[in-house]
């Protein structure tokens, strides 16, 4: 599901409430958007976990947030197996993870798209971020 991802050596893991991730604006500059929301966040307006499953975005689950894509750049993500091990899974320089840009009453969320997971990384977990490859 993505538990953690790396970025320019500083690693971001979601059970943190000061969690922010590194969002790719259109001119290539990026900038830090806080990850999802956590169960403890008294007021949030926004969905529990850091995850957006793509059937459900197709679904219109996330309309009620204004959804938007975006693109959220690492080094590396990590999993956790069903050891609750961590597997950091290293990313090509031209791959994204693709996110969800949430907002609601001016105040934005962003969320890891996740998909099934690749056959060869079955064993780790049962989603996967969904990852995209940059046009260079």
């Amino acid at each position: 599901m993505c538990g953690g991802i790396e970025y320019q050596g500083e690693k971001i893991y979601f059970p943190n409430p000061q969690a922010r991730l590194p969002v790719r604006l259109r001119g290539g500059d990026v900038t830090w958007v806080t990850w999802g929301n956590r169960k403890q966040e008294a007021n949030s307006n926004f969905p529990n976990g850091g995850w957006a499953r793509l059937n459900s975005i197709y679904a219109g689950k996330w309309k009620p947030w204004h959804p938007r894509p975006v693109l959220i750049v690492a080094d590396q993500f990590m999993e956790k197996d069903q050891d609750a091990q961590s597997h950091w899974i290293p990313l090509d320089q031209r791959m994204v993870i693709k996110g969800l840009l949430a907002e609601r009453k001016k105040e934005q969320r962003v969320y890891v798209v996740t998909i099934d997971t690749p056959p060869e990384y079955a064993w780790i977990h049962d989603r996967w971020p969904r990852l995209l490859r940059l046009k260079q």
